[in-house]
């Protein structure tokens, strides 16, 4: 087909721009300070304190940690529903047992800071 094939393939060299020591020197100095420039911006990050109650900075800790907890505990409630419907489907008894497992599991998990509110009053 001719249509795709309409340019000729050219050998084109490239070449480098000429370019003296004192040039190199500058862009090798605008390229170090725009790299620190960007890695100082980018990694600098403001820290607010708590307002001196160390208590409310234990449960800003507390809730942070249990937010990732449930976090973890509804991504395996949802591979527990994914395997238990996937087991239905091929009618296998061994899968469907783990995925029940792994959905009462995820249960567990989502609601650990509520179940240990619940045991400790």
């Amino acid at each position: 087909m001719k249509i795709f094939n309409t340019m000729k393939k050219t050998n084109k060299e490239t070449h480098k721009l000429p370019m003296n020591g004192k040039v190199k020197r500058g862009f090798r100095f605008y390229c170090a300070i725009v790299a620190a420039l960007t890695l100082v911006m980018g990694m600098s990050v403001t820290a607010f304190a708590a307002g001196g109650d160390p208590i409310q900075v234990v449960n800003n800790l507390s809730d942070f940690i249990f937010g990732l907890i449930r976090a973890i505990g509804l991504i395996l409630l949802g591979f527990g529903i994914v395997q238990v419907g996937l087991s239905l489907k091929s009618h296998d008894p061994s899968q469907r047992a783990n995925g029940f497992l792994t959905l009462a599991g995820g249960i567990i998990i989502t609601f650990a800071k509520e179940i240990l509110t619940l045991i400790t009053g």
